[in-house]
């Protein structure tokens, strides 16, 4: 499934805009200019990575500073310690758009599973 996001132009460098699809995702475009996609709920518990810190390729979840690399979304500090789901982002005349995974989240405890795409 692949999800209009914005404008690219309308995602400035550093920042992140959260898809209030479920689950969520977060598209992140880091102040290399780069694009990167990934599940928006971290690992850990129920906390937005999308209002979280990013510096180069990382993200740090606000909750309890779990760190996520945006290439591969492994993890790259606890206390998180499964990866979080990665996607492909594309950028079509001008607007950005992902294309979903079809691997199966991993939701931290307490957070139902959500079919892709729907309702949050």
């Amino acid at each position: 499934m692949v999800i209009p996001v914005c404008r690219l132009a309308d995602l400035p460098r550093g920042e992140a805009i959260r898809l209030d699809i479920a689950p969520p995702v977060s598209v992140f475009h880091t102040d290399d200019g780069e694009l990167y996609a990934i599940d928006d709920t971290c690992t850990h518990q129920d906390a937005s990575l999308a209002d979280g810190w990013l510096e180069g390729c990382e993200v740090e979840c606000p909750l309890h500073a779990s760190k996520f690399d945006l290439r591969t979304g492994a993890v790259d500090a606890p206390p998180a310690r499964l990866p979080v789901r990665t996607h492909e982002v594309v950028v079509d005349d001008g607007t950005l758009h992902v294309r979903l995974s079809e691997q199966a989240p991993d939701l931290p405890p307490r957070v139902g599973a959500r079919p892709a795409g729907g309702a949050a």
